[in-house]
């Protein structure tokens, strides 16, 4: 009989491919942990943090305009900022360094450095103009297996989109909670594989970026964890209240802004990150307009309440007319228009294989909807057309839509429904810990 047949729950699997006890993932002189994020203006500069073990001396960045030799030719360095941290594969320096001064749609050569050594040479191609085609990478939550189940949504997102240049993380990169934080950080890492250094990754935290402090307790309340902070090297512009976990980029003719959910649903700082926003968005030049967010406004699981994100985050973005708003966090697939116009197109996805059940509500008002599907998205834009695809971690069609632009700046949203697979449902009676409101673990 079929592992999950009739009703019967298959077996869990590790959340992590590191063995108890094992420290696989402790830092050592050698440089990893590359990844790439860009500067507030994304033609310009972009920066980089890379980890290792305790150094004697700040490591350097090196850059190069890249070329066919193998003689890098003059090269620019750039000393790193260090913060050290602490985990269950001990210490560790996570680093970096913020590159800028560059010239616009140019491929760049770096490289970083450890004890004695360095990392390969990675190829970096800053932003174009707006106007100039775009392809980007939206994922949802990747958070559990991410080496088992979810490199290969990633794998399949860079082989269906190779000219792809941003990466967007709605996030819970990772679980987090359990001890094994930083392997599972090595796991999300190593998922990502090249992609990370080279390409513009941008993440969200999720609330799974967080931990309980004092938890059952009068005091209890969220902290951010302390991966976070140290393992991406995001532009320093984000809202007074939520400074390390939001913050804005313009890319190639998109404006992109990263709200922080949990803080504002646990921290209180909904209104201050409104505020912020609606500054942000009031002093958008380019055609485009992209707003990330682990919580949905819309959610698509029962007892979900997002609330206060609806309340002080959907009038702003009314009042600016954005385009998209990228969420995750319910573990499903689900689109739907704003209750007042087509656009937003509020978008909730996900990468990894903790799949949920939705709610009869977000059946009743989203579509398409998807349960026990790995997804990625591609979108590809330019001044006059915005190209939505989300895609099954196989690469299939799953969802498309087309938003066209006039010479006023007016748009028109059109649903593209050639070539989709058929609607998909969780076939499970009973997930693996047998949960009724989860499909798979």
């Amino acid at each position: 009989m079929a592992a999950g047949a009739m009703g019967v729950a298959p077996a869990a699997e590790p959340n992590t491919q590191v063995p108890a006890g094992s420290r696989h993932y402790a830092a050592t002189g050698f440089p990893d942990r590359i990844v790439a994020s860009p500067a507030q203006d994304a033609a310009t500069g972009f920066a980089v943090a890379w980890r290792t073990s305790t150094l004697s001396a700040a490591p350097l960045l090196e850059l190069a305009l890249a070329g066919d030799s193998p003689d890098m030719g003059k090269l620019r360095q750039f000393t790193a900022s260090s913060r050290a941290l602490q985990s269950e594969n001990g210490a560790s320096q996570h680093h970096r360094v913020d590159v800028d001064g560059l010239q616009p749609d140019t491929l760049y050569a770096y490289r970083v450095q450890g004890q004695g050594t360095w990392s390969g040479w990675n190829h970096f191609r800053t932003a174009g103009a707006a106007g100039q085609p775009l392809t980007l990478l939206y994922f949802g939550d990747t958070q559990n297996k991410n080496l088992s189940h979810v490199s290969r949504v990633i794998r399949q997102g860079w082989q269906t989109a190779p000219d792809a240049r941003l990466a967007l993380f709605a996030g819970d990169l990772v679980s987090g909670g359990d001890g094994e934080d930083d392997s599972e950080w090595g796991e999300w890492f190593a998922a990502g594989g090249w992609l990370l250094p080279g390409m513009a990754v941008a993440p969200a935290a999720g609330n799974h970026e967080y931990f309980e402090e004092f938890e059952d307790t009068p005091q209890e309340r969220r902290v951010l964890g302390g991966h976070w902070p140290v393992s991406f090297a995001l532009p320093g512009n984000g809202a007074p209240a939520a400074a390390t976990t939001t913050y804005w980029f313009d890319y190639q003719g998109v404006r992109v802004v990263v709200l922080d959910g949990t803080s504002a649903l646990d921290l209180g700082t909904a209104q201050a990150q409104a505020q912020w926003l609606d500054g942000v968005l009031a002093g958008n030049q380019q055609p485009w307009s992209i707003v990330v967010v682990h919580q949905p406004l819309y959610p698509l699981r029962a007892e979900r309440d997002t609330s206060v994100l609806a309340t002080q985050i959907r009038p702003v973005l009314q009042r600016h007319h954005v385009d998209l708003v990228l969420q995750g966090h319910d573990h499903t697939y689900g689109r739907r228009a704003d209750d007042n116009a087509a656009l937003p197109q509020y978008i909730s996805s996900v990468a990894g294989p903790k799949q949920y059940r939705l709610s009869p509500q977000a059946r009743a008002t989203m579509a398409p909807v998807a349960e026990d599907t790995q997804l990625f998205q591609v979108l590809r834009l330019d001044d006059k057309q915005l190209r939505y695809e989300a895609r099954t971690a196989t690469g299939r069609l799953y969802d498309a839509f087309q938003i066209s632009r006039d010479g006023k700046g007016d748009k028109q949203f059109k649903e593209l429904r050639e070539g989709r697979i058929a609607p998909r449902d969780c076939p499970r009676a009973v997930s693996p810990k047998g949960r009724d409101d989860r499909c798979w673990e």
